[in-house]
């Protein structure tokens, strides 16, 4: 119908960062895809029940892109926090994560083929792609390495998916957004659990934890070093303008493919600095070795909801450089990246500079 608007399909649209991006898509009309339905009453959503963890999706959502006409997918579907979500079986995430990106990417082909309508392909990449230890900001060039974190590795597998499959969109322009770690007041990941220290977990302890308003103090091993490595953040909202400014960009991308690493503005934090404005208590263990246990503990446990395979992610640098960023989004990079990293972060908690690291120097096998 003429002067209606544009149609755009976001998957994931009840995870967190769908639910933040949901009001920004003022002008277009949004149908998001996702297992369960997101607490929205927005008029301008219509949602749709797919799982893309099952291969009858890839014909679901090419009848769904048939019937709507999309002028844009955003691929915001997939399974980072195994307890939260429920899916506790590594071959299933893998499904929905690489299998489901895979799926996506040939609707999108095989609607394209009759007449290309989709003029732009959003995938969510991640940091963790790049795997652990990167003292040296790893660019867009850099190799990607994930190693023995699931999440990391599903991202590292489907990056490549959408970069293998990027020039059969017939004509779409591909964007692969990698950002750092999210923050802000609504985020709640792995790391965050790890510096608020409210135990996650399903288990009965962690229950009775929370009711108790107990707090898990946050741990590294022992060392200076591992309180100087640095970390960047980026705030929830900055990821959700920056997919907007996509969709809203009219001037075409002189390569089919664009490739961003996305971290919030100024310096990294180092992690002693993000245990003293998150008011933490540390807790450092004799080794990295026995760092891993007690979250293995912990996960075993029901208590935390942290992943004893994300260790190496937690004790070493986490760097991204964002000069494409910068230069990609020009005069209008203020207005995208509007949060620091320091700021992105602080905003999960309530800050008392005057609150000093607490260390304790643990000499037993387990942390109390």
């Amino acid at each position: 119908m003429e002067g209606a608007p544009p149609s755009i399909v976001v998957t994931g649209i009840s995870g967190t960062l769908g639910r933040r991006l949901l009001p920004m898509l003022t002008g277009f009309k949004i149908i998001g895809i996702d297992i369960r339905p997101p607490t929205t009453d927005s008029p301008d959503l219509i949602f749709k029940q797919i799982d893309l963890g099952t291969e009858p999706s890839c014909l679901q959502l090419l009848d769904l892109l048939r019937q709507i006409r999309p002028v844009a997918v955003v691929h915001l579907a997939f399974v980072m926090d195994m307890v939260r979500t429920g899916v506790l079986d590594t071959d299933r995430m893998w499904k929905i994560n690489v299998a489901g990106t895979a799926r996506v990417m040939e609707a999108i082909t095989e609607a394209n083929r009759e007449w290309p309508m989709i003029e732009k392909f959003v995938f969510l990449s991640s940091v963790a792609a790049y795997g652990p230890q990167l003292s040296r900001p790893a660019t867009e060039e850099s190799p990607l390495a994930a190693h023995t974190y699931v999440y990391g590795i599903h991202k590292m597998e489907a990056d490549r998916v959408v970069q293998q499959r990027a020039p059969a969109l017939r004509g779409a322009s591909v964007y692969i957004l990698r950002p750092h770690i999210f923050a802000g007041a609504s985020v709640d990941n792995y790391f965050m659990e790890a510096f608020r220290g409210i135990p996650g977990g399903t288990g009965k302890l962690a229950r009775r934890m929370r009711e108790d308003g107990k707090r898990l103090p946050c741990m590294l091993p022992s060392g200076q070093q591992y309180l100087d490595h640095r970390i960047q953040f980026v705030h929830i909202d900055d990821v959700a303008r920056l997919i907007v400014h996509i969709l809203r960009k009219s001037q075409p991308e002189s390569q089919r493919l664009t490739i961003l690493n996305v971290a919030g503005q100024g310096g990294p934090l180092t992690f002693a600095e993000c245990v003293r404005r998150a008011s933490a208590r540390l807790i450092q263990v004799p080794t990295e070795k026995l760092f891993r246990l007690v979250l293995e503990v912990l996960w075993r446990t029901g208590i935390s909801t942290i992943p004893p395979d994300v260790a190496p992610y937690m004790t070493s640098d986490t760097l991204l450089d964002t000069s494409r960023l910068a230069l990609f989004l020009g005069v209008e990079y203020q207005n995208v990246i509007r949060h620091t990293i320091a700021g992105a972060f602080s905003e999960c908690f309530e800050i008392d500079e005057r609150v000093p690291i607490q260390a304790a120097q643990v000499k037993g096998g387990a942390a109390g």
